[in-house]
């Protein structure tokens, strides 16, 4: 089992809004600063870790991610909607999740939840709890760089 991390951010730090869903005034620097499209292909060559382990996403990125790939219909998307979906969320809950297929809202505590998992974990867009989580599971850091903006930063 490994842990893998895939984060956009750009050079200086920003991690909010990268796809501009959020209608923030710098939002969606990923996709003018960021190359090819995000989720048109497996950029980040996560290959058999994406189809057999598990996703683990906070409740913003599970929340836009689920209103975006179960509509997409091209064979990354198929990809990403058969995986395996744990979300980190103390406001959703087990009911709510039902919009993406195969999601479940993590019981308990993270890094033992983490820790437990015997298939490869793919961590997305958990900025905020990868600064409080137990570093030491990290295997691999994918990071999406993109040019310099101003906006909200990550942790310190």
């Amino acid at each position: 089992m490994s842990v893998i991390v895939v984060e956009l951010i750009t050079l200086d730090g920003i991690v909010s809004d990268p796809d501009g869903s959020q209608g923030t005034p710098l939002g969606g620097w990923m996709f003018r600063y960021g190359g090819k499209a995000v989720g048109t292909e497996d950029r980040f060559r996560l290959g058999p870790a994406l189809d057999e382990g598990v996703l683990l996403l906070g409740r913003v990125t599970w929340q836009l991610f689920a209103r975006i790939w179960p509509g997409r219909q091209d064979p990354y998307a198929a990809r990403m909607n058969a995986g395996a979906k744990l979300v980190v969320s103390r406001s959703l809950a087990h009911a709510d999740i039902s919009a993406w297929a195969n999601s479940k809202v993590l019981d308990g505590d993270l890094v033992d939840a983490v820790g437990r998992e015997r298939r490869d974990v793919l961590v997305l867009g958990m900025a905020d709890r990868l600064r409080t989580a137990d570093l030491e599971l990290l295997d691999v850091a994918h990071v999406g760089p993109a040019l310099l903006t101003r906006y909200r930063r990550a942790a310190r």
